[in-house]
C-alpha cells in the first residue's frame, strides 16, 4: 500500500484528491494536512506522527516551494498539483530530487485531456507560424497565466523559434492588452470569470487558415485519474518529472 499524504486537503482539489485516494485499493489516505479545518497543519507536524510515502500538494503558489524542498530532503516523494512555480524553482527542485534521490513530479495540468491538448498543440506548431494561448479559469485562481498555458507554450517552442511571422510593430494604448509574451513569441492572455474551472484554447494561424485546440474541464474529478497515475509513478521511480505528458504514450 503507498502511504499518501494530502497537503491543501480542506480545499475543492485537496477534497477530491481524499476521496480519489480513499477509492483506490493500492493506496492509504495517512494524513490530511491543511491550515483549516481538524488537519495536521503542516507537513513537519504529520510526519512526526505517522510514515508518508507520498505528498499530493494542492496549496497556494506562496508556500509550495518550501513544501517541496522540505520533502525532498527529507525523504519524502511529491506530486505538486499547485502552479505558480518559477522556472529557476523547477530547476531547483530537479536538482534536489536528483541528488537525493526522491521522487518529484510536477503537473500543470493532471487532466489527461488537457495533456493531450498540449501534445496536439505541439505536434500543429511544426505546421504554423503564428499561435497565442487563451486560458481561461475561476476569479479564485491567484497565479497568471496558469501553469498549463506555460506548459503548453514551452512545448510549442521547442518546434519553432518565433511565432510571430509577419507581425507588424506594435502598440499598447492600454498596457496588457496583448497579453504576456512567453516562450517562442508565444502570446499568453489569461482570462479569471465565476463559472469557469479550467479552459483553454490555442490559436494557431497560417495564410487562410486557422487551427484552434481547446479544452474544457467541467468538473474537478477530471484530474483524479491523472494524479493517481502520478502518486504511483513516483514511487516507484523515485525521479524528476514535469507535466503528465512524459508518462502518458
Amino acid at each position: 500500500m503507498i502511504k499518501v499524504a494530502v497537503c491543501g486537503a480542506n480545499g475543492k482539489m485537496g477534497r477530491e484528491v481524499c476521496e480519489a485516494v480513499m477509492n483506490d485499493s493500492s493506496m492509504n489516505l495517512v494524513a490530511k494536512i491543511d491550515i483549516q479545518g481538524d488537519s495536521y497543519r503542516t507537513i513537519e507536524e504529520a510526519k512526526r506522527y505517522t510514515e508518508i510515502d507520498v505528498i499530493v500538494d494542492f496549496t497556494q503558489p506562496k508556500v509550495i516551494y518550501e513544501n517541496a524542498k522540505y520533502c525532498l530532503r527529507n525523504g519524502i516523494n511529491i506530486v505538486i498539483g499547485t502552479t505558480g512555480l518559477k522556472d529557476e524553482e523547477i530547476s531547483f527542485l530537479k536538482k534536489l530530487s536528483e541528488d537525493n534521490k526522491v521522487g518529484c513530479f510536477i503537473a500543470p495540468n493532471f487532466s489527461t485531456g488537457a495533456v493531450l491538448m498540449m501534445k496536439f498543440a505541439k505536434m500543429a506548431a511544426k505546421y504554423f507560424d503564428n499561435a497565442e494561448i487563451i486560458e481561461l479559469h475561476h476569479n479564485q485562481k491567484k497565479d497568471a497565466p496558469s501553469g498549463t498555458a506555460i506548459k503548453t507554450a514551452l512545448m510549442m517552442s521547442e518546434e519553432k523559434e518565433s511565432f510571430k511571422k509577419d507581425n507588424c510593430p506594435e502598440v499598447e494604448t492600454i498596457e496588457g492588452a496583448r497579453g504576456g509574451t512567453s516562450y517562442s513569441d508565444i502570446q499568453i492572455h489569461s482570462v479569471r470569470m465565476p463559472g469557469y474551472i479550467a479552459s483553454q484554447e490555442v490559436i494557431l494561424g497560417a495564410a487562410g487558415q486557422i487551427l484552434t485546440i481547446r479544452h474544457d474541464s467541467m468538473d474537478r474529478k477530471c484530474y483524479m485519474p491523472g494524479v493517481l497515475m502520478a502518486v504511483k509513478y513516483v514511487k516507484e521511480h523515485k525521479n524528476f518529472v514535469y507535466g503528465l505528458d512524459n508518462i502518458i504514450d
